[in-house]
């Protein structure tokens, strides 16, 4: 595989480049940077200036609205994007439910839908994981009963990502009780304004309401916005989670958080010199370093094969479990790195519009809420213990 960037692809990034220097408001990135919270408002400002380059769904057929992207293209945009601290595109539209009607969609839904994430106009969220349904997915017991031209959805979903500003969800649902478990689930499109529903957030340890409880009582969903055949769902699922564990492996946040844990420690003093040239701790930056070249490379070749129709398999878990343990090893040393001024955390400061200054410098004010943070990494998207059982069993058909 050449890993060199051809003179198209150069050309590529530097218009990219030239893109993030000129269209990224300094407020935004100043807010990435120093791990300030961000409001609906700045996602979808920065969706717009995006979408004015065509660049907000890159990675989509040009069929749909999108430009074509191959799969260097979608990495160089990630590299660059996190490089230069933009907000990241908000995956539940984009790239989850969009890739999920592209492939299972019917062409109604798709005129009707896809033009909507594009545009910003839908925000998606996704509802799958429940309350003892989280890594056994199959367990999920939301129930969406047909009522003539209506399914009545009743249950609850949990720790549901950005639900307080979605105006739809994405749920998986079970319609039907008979053999096995995964043959029962159906894949719905539900308005989140719809009666019935109501969001109750969940604050996590950095102050944070960014999960939430969604409760579905007595529902009506039309049963066009039924994806795929009814409890048929679970084939959608596994599409889906496929993708968005390749995505978790997050090799360009790994990348931009390995460069910034560089820079903390050649500006942080032990004993009268760099952290940086302390040997142990170079050491253990530099087998991250390792790791990270190495994922980035395989992420090409599983990105690289679903760009040619081909649906990733069991690498996307691997990708999962190593992109993750990678994310929260590089959290941890940067948490060390900055010393005693990553032990305060004040979750006011991370606040829009909040004027509380950072103790110590503005490097460490992040450190310990991205910490805090990323430890659910190794969870969401299937834990990674389950990832490994996967592995096994496809791998050495145990």
């Amino acid at each position: 595989m050449d890993l060199t960037y051809s003179d198209d692809q150069k050309a590529f990034r530097d218009e990219l480049r030239a893109f993030l220097d000129t269209k990224l408001p300094k407020r935004l990135s100043d807010k990435v940077r120093l791990g300030k919270r961000l409001t609906k408002e700045d996602h979808e400002e920065w969706h717009a200036l995006l979408q004015e380059r065509n660049w907000h769904a890159g990675h989509w057929p040009k069929k749909y609205g999108g430009s074509g992207w191959d799969a260097v293209q979608r990495h160089i945009f990630e590299e660059e994007t996190t490089a230069a601290h933009a907000p990241r595109v908000v995956p539940f539209g984009v790239m989850m439910l969009g890739a999920v009607l592209m492939q299972f969609g019917t062409d109604a839904q798709k005129e009707k839908w896809l033009p909507r994430i594009l545009d910003g106009t839908d925000w998606w969220c996704q509802g799958y994981s429940e309350p003892g349904a989280g890594s056994d997915l199959a367990s999920l017991k939301t129930e969406a009963v047909r009522d003539g031209d209506h399914y009545i959805v009743n249950g609850q979903k949990t720790w549901t990502t950005l639900a307080q500003f979605a105006d739809h969800i994405f749920c998986l649902v079970r319609t039907s009780k008979e053999g096995k478990k995964q043959e029962g689930i159906s894949f719905l499109l539900i308005d989140m304004d719809d009666p019935g529903i109501e969001v109750r957030p969940i604050v996590l340890i950095d102050g944070e309401a960014e999960v939430n409880e969604v409760w579905f009582k007595d529902v009506r969903v039309p049963a066009e916005n039924l994806v795929g055949e009814e409890n048929k769902g679970w084939t959608i699922a596994k599409y889906l989670l496929t993708h968005e564990r390749t995505n978790i492996a997050g090799v360009g946040f790994a990348s931009e958080a390995l460069s910034n844990l560089k820079r903390i420690a050649g500006l942080e003093m032990q004993h009268g010199r760099p952290l940086i040239e302390d040997a142990l701790f170079a050491a253990e930056i530099a087998k991250l370093e390792i790791a990270l070249m190495a994922m980035a490379t395989t992420n090409l070749r599983v990105v690289s094969a679903a760009a040619e129709g081909q649906a990733p398999g069991v690498e996307s878990s691997m990708l999962k479990i190593k992109g993750t343990v990678i994310r929260q090893e590089i959290n941890n040393l940067t948490r060390a790195a900055c010393g005693p001024y990553a032990m305060p955390f004040v979750s006011e400061a991370l606040e829009p519009g909040s004027n509380i200054e950072p103790v110590g410098p503005d490097y460490a004010m992040p450190a310990t809420a991205d910490y805090f943070n990323n430890r659910k990494l190794s969870i969401y998207g299937g834990s990674n213990e389950v990832q490994k059982q996967i592995i096994a069993k496809t791998m050495l058909e145990v």
